[in-house]
């Protein structure tokens, strides 16, 4: 048995007190949900003000006209509930529009084509209306204040801006008017401003203001005014009558309406849950990859992991091949349940994984291996990364597919980040893990009258029918989006979550495996060593997989990568400090915890 101290270290106090504590990836935001807290707000409405200041200090990564998954633990109702904040596919999204009309084969990784309804600002005015206790004015001062007055651009955000900068000159001018003032790169640290954005949330604030009366009606103003007001009308126009490049090498109008982003809501749903020993973990529903990490857990249960070094061969193996066949499971058999039967309670069921458990061998597979279940799923496809061009390790992408699938444009200094994700508890013990993303920059042109641009979810559909994520109206896609909260002997312990598209319940379970198995506080299990594999479909476009190929830090022990390559796993070696951007808090009694990745410099935690 090796070493369990291996790996054990960190690069920053694991932040604890008792008033309450945030962690988010980047540090503007977390001041900003520990001042909310501090002038007497709630954990909700310390997230609220988190999540609209995110939008602004990281435009490459998340933005008004994205998307959010969150899952909440409210002491006043005693329960824990999920809110998808996830845009369906609009109403003229159908298969035969993008295959037959317009000769599509994939939906594109960017573009109007793309784009579903965004949900980001309708969840947050819920969770301010029903959970929070401060007015819209207050969460929407700090964001209004950055995008006027400026914020330091981080050296991955000017790293995106360069990536896309041919693009932006030749296609999309929109947005070249906002992320290349003068012509140029914005560099690192300049101080950066989008006074459009400014001026779109405080006229939306004005708007909402004028209803009078207290806090709620002016929310509720707030939510017609975005989807039925200015908002909606700005994005119908901009869909209608533009036509964008994108991903396919050809300009396309979108299809997204008003129409569309009056008729949804965002909705308050029970979390899935799995018992893993003491701890209830809970996940948002099969419409999302969430359910991944549950099964992950539930093949695990049958290895004895306690002791076993984090950072070890043993443990990287059974990690990994046990998120193979979780991912294979996800391939074939998730998709939005009010559209798709899902068997997610076979899936967790004892029977099922004793069966797929016995797959785990001592050798690295690289096969896709879902399960079956009779009735249910489809079959998987492998489009591999180097028959698909622009795609990983297939030569350079034309400038129709720069900055397409996820928020990952390349290598960006040290390390790789998307979307950007949050974690608060307060005082009086509520907790809220929140992953916001979708309408960064390099997804679509900025709406000039906006100051933002759309999301571009909807490449995570299939355009063919049959599958339970195929495209079709008022559907939502399957995301990657993916928090989490875990009750510990049946009290609420622990909220915690990444960036990172598919690879974020890869570093969700490797976080709750080292805090679990290996004691390891907070922030060690967030600086250890990490890994992802790359053996199953990526969500994003152009949807292709690398069988077998397992990611890893440069920093892990020479004899693990060569003990892992005997083993079977394609071993690339990344650099360092290369993986996850995880944030996590935990509450045990009256002592609130937290931690954030040090990676990329960016992430920080904070509370007394």
């Amino acid at each position: 048995m090796t070493n369990i101290n291996q790996g054990r270290f960190t690069t920053r106090p694991e932040i604890e007190g008792t008033f309450g504590v945030v962690a988010s990836t980047h540090w503007i935001a977390t001041a900003v949900g520990m001042g909310t807290l501090e002038r007497g707000g709630n954990a909700f409405d310390a997230a609220v003000a988190t999540a609209f200041t995110l939008q602004v200090v990281e435009p490459h990564l998340n933005g008004p006209g994205g998307d959010v998954p969150v899952i909440l633990y409210d002491v006043r109702r005693r329960r824990t509930e999920v809110i998808c904040g996830q845009g369906p596919a609009p109403a003229g999204a159908t298969i035969a529009h993008y295959r037959d009309r317009l000769g599509l084969d994939m939906v594109p990784g960017t573009g109007l084509l793309a784009a579903c309804v965004p949900g980001a600002f309708e969840t947050w005015m819920l969770i301010l209306r029903d959970y929070g206790t401060m007015t819209l004015a207050d969460v929407l001062a700090p964001a209004i204040s950055y995008a006027e007055h400026g914020f330091p651009l981080v050296e991955r955000a000017s790293a995106t801006i360069a990536s896309v900068k041919e693009l932006f000159l030749t296609h999309w001018p929109t947005s070249a008017e906002i992320y290349l003032p003068h012509g140029d790169v914005p560099p690192p640290g300049s101080l950066f401003t989008n006074k459009v954005l400014a001026e779109t949330y405080r006229r939306l604030l004005r708007e909402a203001q004028s209803a009078g009366g207290e806090r709620v009606r002016q929310i509720e103003r707030a939510r017609t005014i975005w989807s039925q007001g200015f908002v909606a009308e700005a994005i119908d126009r901009f869909c209608r009558t533009q036509k964008v490049m994108d991903t396919s090498g050809e300009p396309h109008s979108g299809v997204l309406t008003g129409d569309d982003m009056a008729r949804w809501k965002p909705r308050v749903e029970a979390p899935l849950t799995y018992d893993y020993g003491r701890y209830t973990v809970c996940k948002a529903g099969v419409w999302s990859q969430g359910p991944v990490l549950l099964q992950q857990l539930a093949l695990l249960k049958g290895f004895d992991l306690d002791g076993l070094d984090p950072t070890s061969a043993d443990f990287i193996h059974l990690q990994v091949e046990c998120a193979k066949l979780a991912f294979a499971d996800r391939e074939k058999f998730y998709g939005d349940p009010d559209f798709v039967d899902v068997p997610i309670a076979t899936l967790l069921s004892d029977a099922y994984n004793d069966r797929r458990r016995a797959l785990v061998g001592s050798e690295a597979s690289l096969e896709q291996r879902p399960g079956i279940v009779e009735g249910f799923g489809a079959v998987v496809k492998l489009r591999r990364a180097e028959d698909v061009p622009g795609a990983a390790g297939a030569g350079e992408p034309t400038v129709g597919r720069l900055g397409a699938g996820e928020p990952t444009v390349g290598p960006m200094g040290p390390v790789r980040g998307d979307t950007v994700h949050f974690d608060i508890i307060d005082r009086e013990g509520n907790m809220i893990s929140a992953t916001p993303s979708g309408g960064w920059l390099q997804s679509s042109p900025v709406i000039p009258e906006l100051g933002f641009c759309l999301g571009s979810r909807a490449q995570m559909f299939w355009l063919e029918e049959g599958h339970p994520a195929s495209l079709a109206p008022g559907k939502r896609p399957r995301t990657t989006l993916s928090p989490t909260l875990a009750l510990r002997d049946g009290e609420p312990y622990l909220v915690w979550g990444s960036p990172g598209g598919d690879q974020q319940d890869q570093w969700n379970a490797q976080l709750f495996l080292r805090h679990v198995h290996a004691n390891m506080n907070l922030q060690e299990a967030i600086d250890a060593p990490a890994w992802h594999s790359e053996h199953f479909p990526i969500s994003f476009w152009p949807r292709t997989a690398r069988p077998g190929v397992l990611v890893v830090e440069g920093r892990l022990r020479a004899e693990t990568i060569s003990e892992l390559r005997r083993r079977g796993h394609v071993v690339e070696v990344g650099p360092d400090w290369s993986e996850g951007r995880l944030t996590a808090a935990s509450r045990l009694g009256r002592r609130r915890r937290a931690a954030a990745n040090p990676r990329g410099m960016q992430g920080y935690a904070a509370g007394r």
